[in-house]
């Protein structure tokens, strides 16, 4: 698989086809990135709440929109990925 992206000059990165073909990404998907311990890490965020519908069951602390629990999902996630789980950042 791929393993290097250009940077333009705008600071825009080109991910190799490979890696996009891989991880599902399209035009206009978004990617978490954080930087630990030197390295660049990249998550996608391209898979929405509703792809796992009945997957976790009743919410515990009642309805809420899935446009609330996508988002609180991705913040969860870009959190984990950094290893920050009590919401501060970690450059």
């Amino acid at each position: 698989m791929g393993r290097y992206a250009g940077l333009t000059s705008s600071g825009q990165l080109t991910i190799p086809k490979k890696v996009r073909d891989a991880l599902s990404l399209k035009a206009g998907d978004t990617v978490a990135w954080t930087v630990m311990d030197g390295l660049l890490i990249g998550t996608p965020r391209n898979l929405e709440f509703a792809d796992l519908a009945g997957f976790l069951g009743n919410p515990p602390g009642g309805p809420a929109t899935l446009e609330e629990i996508d988002a609180a999902v991705g913040d969860a996630v870009g959190r984990h990925v950094a290893g920050d789980r009590d919401g501060s950042e970690r450059a």
